[in-house]
């Protein structure tokens, strides 16, 4: 079975006057994808394409183009605020990633998972092509610092030709790809990452599992509930606080997504491991500072 994406927007620089490459680019992508500055180092000013495509929860950027440096500064997260976490897939090219713990360099297969919150510099010294997943950040487990993952990954090899399926045939993308490029990329950010990375990605992928409890989560990850505690005592959080907002996030999307308005709030509610509608309406407004029937 197959469902499209959808094309979302598709730009390029190649007919602008090259002065007013930049600030078409910079515009285009603050409207599609994210606040950032750019700037180019080829003699012939910037030339780039971008393609943006909707499959499933998840969004994708194809970026092809010369020279050029982005970056999301810290005022840019102020001023034009971005709640995702992007995994870039460098197709071609080379690559550098500042951020505010270093400097990560990427060859082509390559992948930077990072989180929108943070400032971040993108270098390309030559000619590059990447494919960029836009994650809404309730999906995905919190990114505490950007993450590089080598081309010799098999979830690496498997996700890249997923999303060069979907990037070079969008209208046959396969019912369920975000869900596999969610999962693959699940696979990679947690082989070997902290315990509490690791804790938080099995409580986001059960969530609505009614019997989740920080016993349960604990025996999933290998370590004592006790020990669990501690890890999120240290982000001056707990367990249950922590599968509490991700619900509600989770329920909150799902209320404000239009394909969802034949489900009422009880049966969502539900879906995301609320046993009582009362108690649902009442933490929901604790959170948001007004009840659920507000996006209905």
């Amino acid at each position: 079975m197959t469902q499209p994406a959808s094309l979302i927007s598709r730009v390029s620089t190649a007919h602008l006057d090259p002065a007013d490459r930049v600030a078409a680019w910079e515009e285009y992508n603050r409207r599609a994808l994210v606040g950032l500055k750019c700037s180019p180092y080829a003699e012939q000013g910037l030339l780039a394409t971008q393609t943006n495509v909707r499959f499933g929860a998840l969004r994708m950027a194809d970026i092809a183009g010369n020279e050029h440096v982005i970056e999301r500064t810290s005022a840019a997260c102020r001023a034009l605020p971005k709640d995702s976490v992007f995994a870039s897939l460098v197709l071609s090219g080379e690559a550098v990633f500042y951020h505010g713990r270093g400097c990560l360099t990427l060859g082509a297969g390559e992948l930077v998972v990072y989180d929108t919150r943070r400032s971040y510099l993108f270098g390309f010294a030559a000619p590059m092509r990447q494919l960029l997943v836009d994650i809404p950040r309730e999906l995905f487990a919190e990114v505490p610092s950007p993450a590089r993952f080598s081309a010799d990954r098999s979830a690496l090899r498997a996700l890249r030709t997923l999303l060069e399926s979907v990037a070079a045939r969008p209208e046959a993308v396969a019912d369920g790809a975000d869900e596999t490029a969610l999962d693959l990329l699940r696979a990679l950010t947690t082989g070997g990452a902290p315990p509490l990375f690791a804790a938080k990605d099995y409580i986001d992928r059960h969530l609505g599992d009614h019997e989740l409890t920080p016993a349960r989560v604990a025996a999933a990850v290998g370590m004592s509930a006790r020990h669990l505690g501690r890890l999120f005592a240290a982000e001056g959080d707990t367990p249950g606080r922590y599968v509490l907002r991700r619900r509600l996030a989770r329920a909150r999307r799902d209320l404000a997504d239009p394909a969802t308005r034949h489900r009422t709030i009880a049966d969502i509610a539900h879906r995301w491991g609320f046993a009582s509608h009362a108690h649902f309406t009442r933490v929901f407004r604790a959170e948001y500072g007004h009840p659920p029937t507000d996006l209905r």
